[in-house]
C-alpha cells in the first residue's frame, strides 16, 4: 500500500542533500526557533532554559533517526519552534494578567487508555454534555492567539499532512474545531513516537519526571479559560497512562476514565498509523520495529498506570471500547457515575462521535512481526485483571 503521496518521495530525494550532517545543525536550528518565537511573542525565552534544553533533546533524537527524509527534518524543526513560541507566550499572557493563574480547573475529567481504544470518541461525547468543554485542535496547537488566527495555521498544518499522507485521515481525525489530545501541549511522551521513533528518546522519556509538563498543560488551559464560563474540562490522551502520577499531582480532584480494548487489536491498530504517519519521517521504516517498540511501551505504560492507581487511591473508572461501540446502553450510568447529564442530546453526540470515527482502517499484527499468544503472554496480568473491561 501506497502511504504518502508519489510527490512527496519526488521532494525528499531532491532535498535529501540539504539536510546533510542535520546534527551537526541542531544548535543553530534550537538558537533561530527561540529568537522566531521571541520575535512572535515579543517575549524572551530568559528563565526557560530546561524547557529548550528538553526541546533540543527531541530535536537531537529527530537527527539521528536512521533514513530521515528531508520533510520529517523540516517538520520536527518546525514543531520545535511551534512549542517554544507556544511556552513564551504562555508565559507571557501569566505574566500580563497574574489572576490567571487562579484560574480553577476543578475536577476535570480526562480520558486515557493505551492508544486505539476510543479515547477520542469518550472525549467528544463527554464534551457535548451541558456544562462540560474540551479543547479544540486550533488551541491546543496554537493556544493564546486569537482564533481565528489559530484556526488558520491549524488548518493549513491538517492540510498539508493530508496532501503529504492522503490515507492518514482514514486513521485519525483531525479538524481544528474538534476537541484533540493533549500531546499538542505535553512538550514530551509517547505522542512523538507515532511520527519518528527517535534513537535514545523512548528510555529519556520514560526516565524524565513529567511534573513541569502537566504545570505547563494547567497553565495552558488557564489562559484558555480566563474570561470565558467556567466549565467542567474533558481531557483526554493516551500519553497520562504512562504518567499517571504527574497527572494526579497537578489535577488532585481528576476524574479518570481509563479505556480499555483487547490489546493485540489496539496494538495492531496503533501499529499500523505509526506506519502511516512514520512514512511521512523516515525512508522504509521496518514494520517489526515499530511492533516490538509498541509491545513494550504498552507493557511499560499498563504497568506504570496499575501501580499509580494503586498508590495514588486515584478515582479510576474503567470503560470498555465495547461500550463505545456495541453496548452503548451502558452509557447513561456512566454519565451518571460522572454527575454529568445524559439526554437527547448526548445521544446525539453519541451518533455523531461514532459516525466521526475513520473507516476502513485494516491491519495485521503479524505485519508487525508480532502474534496473539505473544501479546497475550507480554500482558498476561493485564488480561487476568481487566478481563471483564476486554
Amino acid at each position: 500500500m501506497e502511504r504518502v503521496a508519489p510527490w512527496l518521495r519526488a521532494v525528499n530525494t531532491v532535498l535529501t542533500p540539504a539536510i546533510a550532517g542535520r546534527r551537526k545543525k541542531v544548535d543553530r536550528l534550537i538558537e533561530r526557533a527561540v529568537r522566531e518565537a521571541e520575535d512572535r511573542t515579543d517575549s524572551t525565552a530568559h528563565g526557560d532554559d530546561d524547557f529548550i534544553d528538553d526541546m533540543r533533546v527531541l530535536l537531537t533524537g529527530y537527527a539521528d533517526v536512521p533514513g530521515l527524509t528531508p520533510m520529517g527534518w523540516i517538520g520536527a524543526s518546525q514543531e520545535i519552534t511551534d512549542r517554544i513560541e507556544n511556552h513564551l507566550r504562555i508565559r507571557k499572557l501569566h505574566a500580563l494578567d497574574p489572576d490567571t493563574a487562579d484560574e480553577r480547573i476543578d475536577r476535570p475529567i480526562i480520558v486515557t487508555g493505551v492508544p486505539r481504544t476510543g479515547t477520542a470518541v469518550l472525549q467528544r461525547l463527554l464534551a457535548a454534555a451541558d456544562g462540560h468543554r474540551a479543547p479544540l485542535l486550533h488551541e491546543l496547537m496554537h493556544p493564546g492567539v486569537p482564533a481565528d488566527e489559530a484556526r488558520r495555521r491549524t488548518d493549513r498544518t491538517v492540510d498539508a499532512q493530508r496532501r503529504a499522507v492522503p490515507t492518514f485521515g482514514g486513521l485519525y481525525d483531525m479538524h481544528p474545531d474538534r476537541p484533540d489530545s493533549c500531546v499538542w501541549v505535553l512538550p514530551h511522551g509517547i505522542g512523538h513516537l507515532v511520527r519518528v521513533q527517535p534513537p535514545g528518546y523512548v528510555q529519556w522519556m520514560l526516565d524524565r519526571d513529567h511534573t513541569a509538563d502537566y504545570r505547563y498543560l494547567k497553565r495552558t488551559l488557564q489562559v484558555l479559560q480566563r474570561g470565558r464560563p467556567r466549565r467542567r474540562w474533558v481531557l483526554r490522551a493516551p500519553a497520562h497512562l504512562w504518567s499517571l502520577g504527574a497527572l494526579m499531582r497537578t489535577f488532585p480532584d481528576a476524574q479518570v476514565l481509563w479505556t480499555h480494548r483487547d490489546p493485540a487489536t489496539a496494538l495492531a491498530s496503533l501499529s499500523s498509523m505509526t506506519e502511516t504517519a512514520t512514512a511521512l519521517t523516515t525512508a522504509d521504516p521496518d514494520p517489526r520495529d515499530i511492533g516490538r517498540m509498541w509491545l513494550g511501551l504498552f507493557a511499560t505504560g499498563i504497568d506504570r498506570a496499575r501501580a499509580e492507581r494503586a498508590r495514588l487511591h486515584a478515582t479510576v473508572v474503567d470503560v470498555p471500547y465495547r461500550d463505545l461501540t456495541e453496548r452503548t446502553d451502558q452509557l447513561p450510568a456512566l454519565f451518571q457515575r460522572l454527575g454529568a447529564p445524559w439526554g437527547p442530546a448526548e445521544r446525539a453526540a453519541l451518533d455523531a462521535a461514532v459516525a466521526a470515527r475513520p473507516r476502513g482502517h485494516r491491519y495485521d499484527l503479524a505485519r508487525y512481526g508480532l502474534g496473539q499468544a505473544e501479546v497475550d503472554h507480554a500482558l498476561a496480568d493485564y488480561k487476568r485483571v481487566y478481563d471483564a473491561f476486554l
